[in-house]
């Protein structure tokens, strides 16, 4: 892999995991005095005509940015994500997840985090347009709008060692 495409974590000026970047964005954000490097990736630099520069593994923006004002954006993918990649009616684990709406748009349901969940085509198709109810189905669990905290984790923390740190003081 490039290292260039590898993750970044980026940090607020609170230290609090804010997003993850690539190097490329993260190496522009540093030049530009916009961040701070915390953590370099082991042994890895970027080459240049007149030296070398670390490669950055954890990064501080230079001005508080509140994390309650940021949004995850609300995509399929990203209700799949907040799903764990799971039918939200028989807990299936699929590639091929679709998205339904738990009251249908027809009787007047909202294209929204609180009525979309992921689906697989089998329960979609059994469900069809009527309510969970109306089709005796139960959810697993009640859709809610995700925050970024839950999106930061999804599996590199565990991997990255010298992130792990960073996480854990964002839910102390």
């Amino acid at each position: 892999m490039n290292v260039l495409n590898r993750n970044v974590l980026v940090l607020n000026y609170s230290y609090e995991p804010l997003n993850i970047t690539n190097v490329k964005r993260a190496v522009c954000l540093i030049l530009l005095d916009k961040a701070q490097r915390v953590e370099n990736m082991n042994g890895k630099v970027l080459r240049y005509i007149n030296g070398e520069f670390k490669v950055p593994s954890v990064i501080r923006i230079m001005r508080y940015i509140n994390p309650f004002k940021r949004k995850v954006k609300f995509s399929r993918a990203n209700i799949i994500k907040r799903d764990g990649g799971r039918c939200q009616f028989c807990g299936k684990k699929s590639k091929n997840l679709t998205i339904d709406h738990v009251i249908p748009l027809s009787m007047g349901g909202k294209h929204s985090w609180e009525n979309c969940v992921a689906c697989c085509p089998e329960c979609n198709i059994k469900k069809g347009d009527r309510t969970p109810e109306m089709a005796n189905m139960e959810l697993l669990s009640k859709p809610k709008e995700p925050n970024i905290y839950t999106f930061l984790g999804d599996g590199e923390f565990a991997r990255r060692q010298e992130w792990r740190k960073y996480l854990f003081l964002s839910q102390q």
